[in-house]
Parts: C-alpha cells; sequence; structure tokens
C-alpha cells in the first residue's frame, strides 16, 4: 500500500482536476481515473490508502467500485462523492463499507479534514496490523525455531489442542521454552484476546501462594484492608500458565485440583465460592511421577493436568536446530548490543553444536548476546564465543558411565519396561510391581513410548 496515496474517480475532468489541487496542496499524492474500470487498473498498480468516488459515473458506478475494494482490498478506506438530493443512497453506501460520504458542492476544507481522519485511520488501523504480526512472529508457534522431527511433532500437537479447552502439562528442562509454548497455544486458541496470566509457583513463599493463587477478601486477615483478585480470576476466561506446578504445596494442590474439577474457586476469607472459566496450562522441570510414587504431588491432580501432555526436548537431543537458533538470536540481539557482528563463522557454529547446552535455548540465548559484546569484527568465529564451562561432546561409543554402550535413558528404561512385560506375560498390574511403579504410572510410561495398546 503506497503511503498517502489517494485515488480519485469522477467523470468530470474539471472536478478531477480541482480535487487533485486541493489534495496534493494539503501533502497526498494523487492519482485520478474516469471511470470505475481504470479505477480498478490504478488500484491494482499502485494500491492507494484512499479511494474518493463518485457515487453515478457512467459505465462502473460508485456503488459497484465500493463493492470491488471491499472484496479485494479490505485495507483500502473509501470516500463517496454524491449530489445533495441523494444523500440516502450516501447513507446506503457506508452501511456497505464506505467510510464517509461528501455532498456537491464540495467543500474542500471540509474534504481535506475528512481525508485526514481517514488517513489517520488507516495508519491506526495499519499500526494494529504490524502489532499484530508482531505478536504472531512472537507467540505464534513459528516463533518457535527448529525443524528437528522432535520439535516438530511438539508442534503439531500443540496446534492441535489449542483449538481445545483441554487441560495441558508442559513438561521440559529449565531453559527449553515451556512458557513460550505456552503462550503460543493461547495466541493459537480461542481465547487468543482474554486474558494469559502467568504465575510462577516455584518463586512464590508457601505462604503467599494462597493468596496469589485464590485471592482474598476485606478483612481475611490482618492488613487485607481491601479484597484482591488472585491470579485465578484474573485469567477468567483466558488462560492460566502455571509454572514450575510440581512446587505446589501439598493444601494447594488439593484447592486447585477442587477447581479443576468444578470450575470455582474459594477465597481467603469468603464465605461461598467464586466460578470461574479458566483454561490451565502447566509446565514442570520435574519428574511428576516419581513425585507421585514419593508422595509429594497427587496423582488425581497430575492426571487432571496431563490431560494433553507435551515434552519439550532438550536442546542436545535437537543439535540440527542450533544453526536456526543461533542464526535467529545473532539477528535479533544484534541490533540490541549495537555490534557489527554478521554472521557465524563454520568454526563457530562446530563449537556451538559441540557443546552439551545444560541450560538449553535459553542459554544459547545467553551465549549468542555475550559472544556479540564481546567480539571485535563482524563475524563470530569460535574464540569468539564464550561458554561458562567448556564443551563436552560425548564420543560415539561412551555414554555417562553406567548405560549400555551407545543407548539413552529412555531407551534404557523402556527396555526394562519391555522385559518387565515380557517377564509378566503382558500383565500390566503384574509388570508394574516388578518395577516398583503404580499401575497408573506404568500405563502412562507406555503411552509416551505407543506402546498402550
Amino acid at each position: 500500500m503506497t503511503r498517502n496515496m489517494i485515488l480519485v474517480v469522477d467523470d468530470d475532468v474539471s472536478l478531477r482536476r480541482v480535487l487533485k489541487m486541493q489534495l496534493e496542496e494539503a501533502g497526498y499524492d494523487v492519482v485520478v481515473a474516469a471511470d470505475g474500470r481504470e479505477a480498478q487498473y490504478l488500484i491494482n498498480e499502485h494500491q492507494p490508502k484512499l479511494v474518493i468516488t463518485d457515487l453515478r459515473m457512467p459505465g462502473s458506478a460508485g456503488m459497484e467500485l465500493l463493492r470491488y475494494v471491499r472484496d479485494e482490498h479490505l485495507e483500502t478506506t473509501v470516500i463517496m462523492i454524491t449530489a445533495f438530493g441523494s444523500v440516502e443512497t450516501a447513507v446506503e453506501a457506508m452501511k456497505s463499507g464506505a467510510y464517509d460520504y461528501i455532498t456537491k458542492p464540495i467543500d474542500y476544507e471540509a474534504l481535506v479534514l475528512v481525508v485526514h481522519r481517514a488517513m489517520e485511520r488507516q495508519n491506526l488501523l495499519e499500526e494494529v496490523r504490524t502489532l499484530r504480526t508482531a505478536l504472531d512472529q512472537r507467540y505464534g508457534f513459528e516463533g518457535i525455531i527448529g525443524r528437528s522431527k522432535s520439535i516438530l511433532r511438539v508442534l503439531e500437537m500443540a496446534s492441535r489442542v489449542a483449538q481445545h479447552d483441554s487441560t495441558v502439562l508442559i513438561r521440559g528442562e529449565t531453559g527449553t521454552g515451556k512458557e513460550l509454548l505456552a503462550r503460543a497455544i493461547h495466541h493459537n486458541s480461542r481465547r487468543k484476546n482474554k486474558p494469559f496470566v502467568t504465575i510462577n509457583c516455584g518463586a512464590i513463599p508457601k505462604e503467599l501462594i494462597e493468596s496469589e493463587l485464590f485471592g482474598y477478601t476485606r478483612g481475611a486477615f490482618t492488613g487485607a484492608v481491601a479484597p484482591k483478585p488472585g491470579k485465578i480470576e484474573m485469567a477468567d476466561t483466558g488462560t492460566l500458565f502455571l509454572d514450575e506446578v510440581g512446587e505446589l504445596p501439598a493444601d494447594m494442590q488439593v484447592k486447585l485440583l477442587r477447581m479443576l474439577q468444578n470450575g470455582e474457586l474459594e477465597k481467603i476469607g469468603a464465605t461461598g465460592t467464586t466460578v470461574v472459566n479458566v483454561r490451565v496450562i502447566a509446565a514442570t522441570n520435574r519428574n511428576l511421577q516419581a513425585m507421585i510414587e514419593d508422595g509429594a504431588f497427587r496423582e488425581d491432580l497430575y492426571y487432571r493436568l496431563a490431560v494433553v501432555p507435551l515434552e519439550l526436548p532438550p536442546l542436545r537431543e535437537r543439535k540440527q536446530d542450533i544453526p536456526f537458533l543461533a542464526n535467529h538470536f545473532l539477528k535479533k540481539l544484534a541490533p540490541e548490543t549495537g555490534t557489527q557482528v554478521e554472521a557465524i563463522t563454520d568454526a563457530g557454529m562446530e563449537k556451538l553444536i559441540a557443546y552439551h547446552w545444560p541450560g538449553n535455548v535459553r542459554e544459547l540465548e545467553n551465549v549468542i548476546e555475550r559472544s556479540l559484546v564481546m567480539a571485535a569484527g563482524t563475524k563470530l568465529d569460535a574464540d569468539d564465543i564464550k561458554m561458562e564451562s567448556a564443551p563436552r561432546p560425548r564420543p560415539q561409543n561412551e555414554t555417562s558411565g553406567f548405560l549400555p554402550p551407545g543407548m539413552t535413558l529412555d531407551e534404557y528404561e523402556q527396555e526394562i519396561i519391555r522385559e518387565a512385560l515380557k517377564r509378566a506375560d503382558g500383565n500390566k498390574s503384574q509388570a508394574a510391581r516388578l518395577l516398583g511403579l503404580t499401575r497408573n504410572a506404568l500405563r502412562y510410561r507406555l503411552t509416551q513410548m505407543g506402546l498402550e495398546s
């Protein structure tokens, strides 16, 4: 769309000439057309922000041109020109999508004011579209960088669950992008224009977590001079993101379970309950199944949260994504740090790929920023890339020491489960006892392995 471009459409050559002169004096670029057919050609060629057209013209009339703009160029604003006796028709045009109308004989000062308002509206709409695009890029699934099968599989599942209100449990190590995935699910859901409220369950003292989550009434305790809504109530009609949900104290697990079951919350000091409509997404870097077996996390709450479990892989298991991520952070952070770095050398990229990344994607972003600040040239070479600890690439034939050669922890666990099922002749209850698991915990692991049936 051409900045400040206006198309004037009228079959009266003298009126076209005067309108063009008046609008150019007001600072606009103007092209003119004698009829609707010529106007359509110029709209396609110049993409004007604004079209000013006579309502009645031979050939393709003004209303037909308005319909064309409405159907094919939604971002273009239309102002109608009409004779004094045709105001009713002009009002009908506004109902069909015209921004405003002016009557003949034309008051040119009034016309310029209408044009200014229309242009201001167009600029505002463009800003909103730009912000929306930026949000889509940041919080849409395309904002999660990666081409590996593991991350694409997670994104495919997340895009499907986004269309529903099921609770989601996102598991993954620190720095894998759990909150980013939660925001993407919310942003692609029917609740995208409603609140997205985050609470870090591990960052709040135990004595304050209840008031933060559920809120309190006036006079509920000393110092409660005014009522305060909790995070759950603040997320009403939207999404509540419970980060580090494994850190919730036992009594809060009970209250959260009740809220998930009944859609009601009880504030501190309240005599009744408050109905809420909240979609819950939880995240954790802890092994909740192990916590269930240790009695530290409620099994019933776990299954309420993990209606749809999503597992974000650690960066060391998706190393083919490191070049994409590193270049993304380079483009993002180079302007912010004021450096002249434009690329990462092959040696620099090899160093990034060889590193074990205990802090995952968050650590990679931190390393790129630190390296940009310290770099002197226009490329990041291996010596420019500074990690907090030395790279520890794992030799191909070596594992962490006690696992079978060439086998990961997940593969080893699956092998043990298969062996237990074999010894139990497929009886899941007996296999669970052999493994020291509850039957539900074994079923969950089998589901993750694709062996539940």
